[in-house]
């Protein structure tokens, strides 16, 4: 390979690196004269091995409902969600006396029905598989300001049995109650419809007339009248349910006055729903049960590496740090050097996907975008609300052409994890490659990152790797720089 091309390569590869890099030779300016660079390629071998990853933070706009068995794995997925309401700005109940809807003794508002509507855009599994749900109100609020792992659950501390509401469902995710053509209407949003006791909708309604304060907010609401619900998947097996919207509705008839063409006015009687939404402007958590024997047996399975979500597997790998900086080669001049004073301008790991043995419908998606970062920052990276910095965290998108996910210059990790590994740790020189979502803000033409977190969704894929490896090693490819 020519010294023009390398220097052609190294040129193109700075467009990957920050502007503003001020580790040590890192991100450093070349000059227009090639012919003072001196350019050097290398490749070493990293290991990598699957860990199970263990509670992860539950910090998701959806929430996740059923229970499945990945039909290549054999492991089963439990979801749970929690969730709280809020009312919306500005909201009120029509005037107390045109409200319809009376107890028996003529003067107290009531409510006709009361139920919550879990919205979803899409599921895995099939749809006509029967599922039944516990519904849960929580006897106390949930304080934010917590951090909520895949792991809590509400039962042990927010849930008293035999004395809060319970509801329970049995429910296929195509709801056969309504028509196959209103189904395949393009404004139809599939649900599934949870009906409560019309007396908690009347309490609600009754509430508002007496102490209105109650709904100015959604900390008032919460804690004062409605503290959330948990969803409990109870039976069944086949369908997971990715909810994007949860709503309790209260349905009550009142008399409204319209004007006719003719100038008159007429009084009607009608039916409302009162909706407060549960999304993402209140707290909501998903609860995660995997099968820890199934899980377990394949973090032992060394002829390959796994990535499994929701809160699965992880593939861990273990850079060789000090033997890419301070690797020692013979120069033209027939001196020996140290790469530890060159610039590492590109440090490329491409990760080779093993295909499923699993095909059709029922296979578990492939996860679409991997972070990598040090092992010792995989909790307080998702914590903090960090995003990738392309510094020492890094996001890789799977590509099916080549099928395979590559992390293109991960140099200034490497050089971080030099400069500040404490050696004494056994982790200093691993990072961890973890599933995650990831958002973004367009803005004209500018596409800005603004958060990553954990995927939550049913996926799973094997990588090449493990000390056991059937399908070859995995390679760091460097390329190195320094003036002549």
């Amino acid at each position: 390979m020519s010294i023009k091309y390398l220097a052609g390569l190294l040129l193109a590869s700075l467009f990957v690196v920050s502007c503003d890099d001020t580790t040590d030779n890192i991100g450093s300016s070349l000059t227009d004269n090639v012919d003072k660079l001196n350019v050097m390629t290398d490749t070493f071998k990293v290991t990598t091995r699957s860990i199970e990853a263990g509670p992860v933070l539950s910090r998701s706009i959806t929430g996740y409902l059923g229970k499945v068995r990945d039909p290549e794995t054999g492991a089963y997925t439990t979801s749970n969600f929690m969730t709280q309401f809020y009312t919306p700005e500005g909201f009120t109940f029509p005037d107390k006396q045109n409200i319809i809807s009376l107890d028996d003794d003529g003067t107290t508002p009531v409510a006709d029905s009361c139920d919550i509507r879990l919205y979803y855009t899409s599921f895995y599994g099939d749809s006509l598989a029967t599922m039944k749900l516990s519904a849960y109100e929580l006897s106390k609020p949930v304080e934010e300001g917590q951090k909520f792992y895949s792991n809590f659950n509400p039962e042990t501390e927010y849930i008293t049995p035999g004395s809060t509401l319970k509801a329970d469902k049995i429910y296929t995710l195509t709801d056969l109650n309504v028509d196959e053509s209103s189904r395949n209407e393009s404004n139809y949003m599939p649900s599934i419809r949870i009906s409560l006791d019309k007396k908690y909708g009347s309490k609600i309604i009754q509430e508002y007339y007496k102490n209105p304060g109650t709904f100015k907010n959604s900390y008032t609401f919460i804690h004062n009248l409605v503290p959330g619900f948990y969803f409990k998947t109870v039976g069944g097996i086949g369908s997971m349910a990715y909810i994007s919207l949860s709503q309790l509705n209260v349905y009550f008839r009142h008399k409204t006055t319209y004007t006719k063409t003719d100038g008159t006015k007429k009084d009607t009687i009608i039916t409302s729903m009162a909706s407060f939404p549960g999304t993402e402007e209140v707290l909501q958590t998903t609860n995660i049960s995997n099968d820890k024997a199934v899980l377990q047996k394949l973090v032992d399975d060394n002829t390959c590496t796994y990535i499994k979500s929701p809160a699965g597997i992880f593939t861990e790998m273990t850079l060789p740090v000090d033997e890419i900086v301070e690797k020692t080669y013979k120069g033209a001049d027939g001196k020996t050097y140290s790469h530890k004073n060159d610039t590492i301008n590109t440090a490329k790991v491409v990760l080779k996907r093993i295909n499923s043995t699993v095909s059709g419908k029922y296979a578990f998606g492939i996860p679409q975008t991997l972070l990598i970062l040090p092992k010792a920052d995989m909790r307080s990276f998702f914590e903090n609300n960090r995003i990738a910095d392309y510094k020492t965290s890094f996001l890789a998108t799977y590509s099916s052409t080549s099928n395979t996910y590559t992390f293109n210059n991960i140099g200034s990790l490497i050089k971080h994890m030099y400069l500040s590994g404490d050696r004494s740790k056994e982790d200093w020189n691993k990072v961890v490659i973890i599933p995650v979502t990831a958002s973004y803000n367009t803005s004209g033409s500018t596409v800005e990152l603004i958060s990553v977190n954990h995927d939550m969704s049913m996926s799973t894929t094997r990588l090449v790797g493990g000390s056991d490896s059937k399908y070859g090693d995995i390679e760091i490819s460097i390329i190195y720089s320094k003036f002549k």
